[in-house]
């Protein structure tokens, strides 16, 4: 029997919290925030919001969660990361600090900052990979851009048009989806849905996990 409704953490120390939860509550999942490794330890897949990459790196340290997170990605945790959420999880940063770690995952190289400084921020409608329907308008705020994509890596979405014209801005390797951009900010959560599904298929890939009705 498959699993309906996911229960789905937002890592809730910095960003867009809220808006991920009520995002994900509406896209079919139960979502809770996650700031203890005990709540890390219940959800089956985990959000990363925006911020700054650097910041959220501290408070993942200060609250003993960097390492738990990065275990539970390496054994298939199911995670999507926004803007800086994409930045914790490529496994290459161009433009960071000296000190700079990410969680890694995805087999990419990130540039921080790549769009600028906040009043360089933009909006844009975007053609996304394995979202049907009319484009995505993808809101960018201080975003980073993917710089290179390995072999395990799958290019989403690109921009389309102006200065930053092929730039990628979405990816996802098996379980791990990230963008540039904030879907929650948009009331438009067909991100949020295809994060869920992606959820759903390793839930019933799984073996010995009891379905949810």
């Amino acid at each position: 029997m498959p699993v309906t409704r996911p229960r789905i953490g937002v890592l809730a120390l910095q960003g867009d919290v809220r808006e991920h939860l009520a995002a994900l509550e509406e896209s079919g999942a139960e979502a809770v925030p996650v700031r203890r490794e005990s709540e890390l330890a219940t959800v089956d897949g985990l959000v990363i919001p925006g911020g700054e990459s650097t910041t959220i790196e501290k408070l993942l340290r200060a609250f003993d969660l960097f390492e738990p997170v990065r275990e539970r990605l390496r054994e298939g945790l199911p995670a999507y990361g926004s803007c800086a959420g994409m930045i914790l999880l490529a496994d290459r940063v161009v433009g960071g600090t000296s000190d700079q770690t990410t969680l890694g995952g995805l087999d990419i190289t990130v540039r921080r900052n790549a769009f600028g400084r906040q009043v360089d921020s933009f909006e844009t409608d975007l053609d996304v990979a394995g979202i049907d329907g009319e484009p995505v308008h993808a809101v960018f705020i201080r975003a980073p851009w993917v710089e290179e994509v390995g072999s395990g890596a799958q290019v989403l979405a690109a921009v389309g048009e102006g200065a930053a014209a092929g730039r990628i801005v979405a990816v996802r390797q098996g379980g791990i989806l990230a963008t540039s951009f904030h879907p929650e900010v948009t009331g438009d959560h067909r991100v949020h849905r295809l994060f869920v599904q992606i959820v759903r298929e390793s839930l019933d890939a799984a073996p010995g996990h009891d379905a949810e009705g």
